[in-house]
């Protein structure tokens, strides 16, 4: 089953986070039109490799273009007009950055295999339940309908002033026409009777000018009181959850919407801003004894651009954290002289600030870093905002060629003899600009969350664990000092981050019995985890007991073998990984002989072995472990292919295949014949002939149990030999032949 027909089978709140991230950069529909050739692409290596991007781009364009040709002979007009619409978005705005679609269209299949995992998981995490409560989307729902009701009640306001406008010209007019009378004429009954009835005016002028100055009043006061509570709180819970998202957790959104009530509050505020304007031109025009004007409006102005400073201020948002694309899961983690992308956006979005906004980066600017490190950036570190460039129209800015370089510093003073590991050294991007609109002139400033920079790509792994420790355990965007004392974190939390690792970053996350493996390792056996607090120096810092390595380095370990080796079978759920020697013989104990699982090495790194079960003949069940594979012998030989072409050598016994079925009970083909490089029966036998005659050969991975365990191992491991040739063998050498040819090294632990 494809990915996208499992996504469409999912409840209908998952399904809520998948509309979430498909928008105009990448249709639905070409996802669902496109599904299975859409997966059958690497659209991750083409995100760090241009010419292998811009073929899939011509490809994808291909494709598009023969759907057009099916709908097209069905007739089928809206299909029609939306594939137009796309073909035409493709070709413009990706034809110079296929890189970009390549990124967008990776994020996307990621984020679908998250959610995934996410409702396989019998329940979720306390980080996810908190970001997703009922009570922040009240919130939600509750500011939206205010900003509406303000947007409304500005606008009833310019009635009331355009009324007040009109009642003010009709009597100057009625005034001026009486002024311009001869005397005589003025102490006639009727100008007498003209002169009450404009008192009646002037008195209704008087109640409208006040009427009016309320309703700005409470028209601003409104827009103070959602700035100071709701929208505040809405505006820190998104920068929240892009730190959650940063970290592998569930795509954050909410930011259009965000933008939607900070533009509709900036436009009610302007127009307010207006109606002041008008009731001071009216003024000029008119005033009085105990005229309300010219005590109120000041106060009310000065009110009103405080609000506009503010809203400005606060509108300004790191819209995509710092990242190089070159590692599109490792957010925050920069290194010098590589290239790395950076959004921001401003939240107000007038078409008279389009092109007109200028944004300048820059690293560590009036920021006290605990690092004796310096940097500069280098590329195009200033820009113009504008809304072409975004699919959504946003007033956006993107960063694509910044460089972070080291400046040199004297003798003595490197980065590594400070406080902190390089690793440990957070740094701050800054962006700076200036607003001039309608009279004022407001500067701009934000920053990114802390990032790591590193020199060499082997620091990658701990900068990333400096990356989540952070991001989990604070939600203050400038601690640049964190880790002089880095606060402990809740193991549960924890422990949902690890799985978050996994299905970003492999397509799967950890269920329950996984996670508990992982805390018992991080903790020792204990009854729950749910309270135990976990110190920075235990996660990445101190080694495992026994081991010549930190939990993080042999969990990191896991993640880039599953990525380089095992992803099929990992997304699969047919590795069950993480499973102690104890806890793998009370599985198996109970099962049918040959029945095998697959789990993590915890004395290797980057290891995977196999258990079985066996059975003597005096009945007691035995247990065989293989010695762990790394990445070095898988990468000779797929893992499925390992899986099937296995045999022991027992004794005086013909070679055989131990593995069976998969725990609990699925055949073995089964479950892995659809990752085999090729059918068993597909190898060609000696009478084929090979190339030029010679015999086609095969890797067969080959162990011996031994009589006498202590018998030492021997050192070889993958013997080269094809099945034709061993068909040979078996019918002109013996079984101990056999056997003093063929061994490898193999455990019984």
């Amino acid at each position: 089953m494809s990915q996208w027909s499992q996504v469409q089978q999912l409840e209908i709140k998952f399904l809520e986070q998948v509309d979430q991230f498909y928008d105009d950069n990448f249709p639905m529909e070409i996802r669902h039109l496109l599904a299975q050739w859409i997966e059958s692409q690497d659209w991750e290596a083409a995100a760090n490799n241009e010419a292998m991007a811009m073929i899939l781009l011509q490809n994808l364009i291909i494709q598009v273009d023969e759907q057009l040709d099916r709908v097209s002979q069905e007739k089928n007009l809206l299909l029609i007009h939306n594939l137009k619409r796309v073909r035409k978005l493709l070709q413009g705005k990706y034809h110079g950055n296929p890189m970009h679609i390549a990124v967008i269209i990776s994020n996307c299949l990621r984020e679908e295999r998250r959610i995934l995992a996410a409702a396989s998981m019998p329940v979720q995490g306390p980080l996810e339940k908190s970001l997703q409560s009922s009570v922040v989307s009240e919130r939600q729902r509750n500011v939206e309908h205010k900003v509406s009701a303000i947007k409304n009640s500005a606008q009833m306001t310019d009635q009331d002033v355009k009324y007040l406008e009109d009642l003010q010209e009709e009597f100057d007019f009625r005034y001026k026409t009486i002024q311009s009378l001869e005397q005589n004429d003025k102490n006639s009954a009727l100008i007498k009777q003209e002169m009450l009835a404009l008192q009646a005016m002037l008195n209704t002028l008087d109640y409208k000018r006040k009427e009016v100055l309320s309703k700005i009043g409470r028209v601003i006061h409104e827009i103070d009181v959602l700035m100071s509570n709701m929208l505040t709180e809405e505006l820190l819970d998104w920068k929240r959850r892009q730190q959650i998202a940063c970290i592998g957790g569930p795509l954050h959104g909410g930011l259009d919407q965000l933008q939607n009530c900070f533009t509709l509050l900036a436009e009610s505020l302007f127009q307010v801003r207006r109606q002041l304007e008008k009731l001071d031109e009216l003024l000029t025009r008119l005033t009085y004894d105990g005229d309300p004007i010219p005590v109120q409006r000041p106060q009310l102005l000065e009110k009103v651009n405080f609000l506009l400073y503010n809203l400005f201020r606060n509108s300004f948002v790191v819209e995509r954290q710092p990242c190089m694309p070159t590692h599109p899961q490792r957010p925050m983690v920069l290194k010098t002289l590589i290239q790395f992308t950076v959004k921001l956006r401003l939240l107000i979005k007038l078409p008279e600030l389009n092109y007109q906004i200028r944004v300048k980066a820059t690293i560590d600017k009036n920021v006290s870093t605990v690092s004796n490190r310096r940097f500069v950036l280098c590329g195009t570190h200033v820009k113009a905002m504008n809304m072409d460039e975004s699919a959504n129209g946003s007033l956006s800015v993107e960063f694509r060629h910044l460089q972070p370089k080291e400046m040199k510093t004297s003798a003595g003073s490197k980065g590594n003899e400070g406080p902190h590991m390089v690793t440990e050294e957070l740094h701050s991007i800054s962006f700076e600009t200036q607003v001039c609109l309608y009279g004022l002139t407001i500067n701009l400033e934000t920053s990114s969350l802390p990032v790591v920079m590193i020199s060499n790509v082997s620091q990658l792994p701990n900068a990333w664990a400096s990356i989540i420790w952070y991001n989990l355990s604070t939600n203050d965007p400038q601690n640049l000092s964190f880790f002089n004392n880095p606060p402990a974190a809740t193991l549960s939390q924890l422990l949902e981050v690890l799985s978050w690792q996994f299905s970003s970053y492999v397509g799967r996350g950890l269920n329950s019995e996984q996670l508990n493996m992982l805390a018992e390792k991080l903790m020792g056996q204990q009854v729950c985890y749910n309270d135990y607090q976990l110190s920075w120096a235990k996660f990445c810092k101190e080694h495992l007991p026994g081991k010549s390595f930190t939990f993080w380095v042999w969990l990191e370990a896991i993640l880039d073998l599953i990525k380089k080796h095992i992803l099929p079978l990992w997304i699969d759920g047919y590795v069950m990984g993480f499973v102690s020697k104890e806890k793998e013989r009370i599985l198996l104990k109970d099962k049918t002989p040959g029945t095998f699982l697959l789990r993590f090495s915890e004395s290797n790194l980057g290891g995977i072995t196999f258990t079985w079960v066996d059975q003597l003949e005096n009945g007691d069940v035995t247990f065989h472990s293989v010695e762990p594979y790394n990445k070095g012998r898988l990468s000779a030989l797929p893992f499925a292919d390992i899986l099937r072409d296995y045999k022991v050598i027992m004794a005086d016994n013909v070679p055989e295949n131990p593995l069976k079925y998969l725990y609990p009970d699925i055949p073995k083909d089964k479950a892995f014949g659809k990752h085999y490089s090729c059918q068993p029966n597909e190898v060609s036998k000696p009478s084929d002939g090979g190339g030029k005659g010679y015999v086609p050969s095969v890797f067969i991975p080959v162990s011996k149990i031994l009589n006498d365990s202590t018998e030492p191992h021997s050192p070889s491991d993958l013997l080269p030999m094809s099945p034709s040739v061993y068909a040979v063998l078996r019918e002109h050498l013996s079984p101990t032949a056999i056997e003093s040819a063929l061994s490898s090294p193999y455990s019984t632990d």
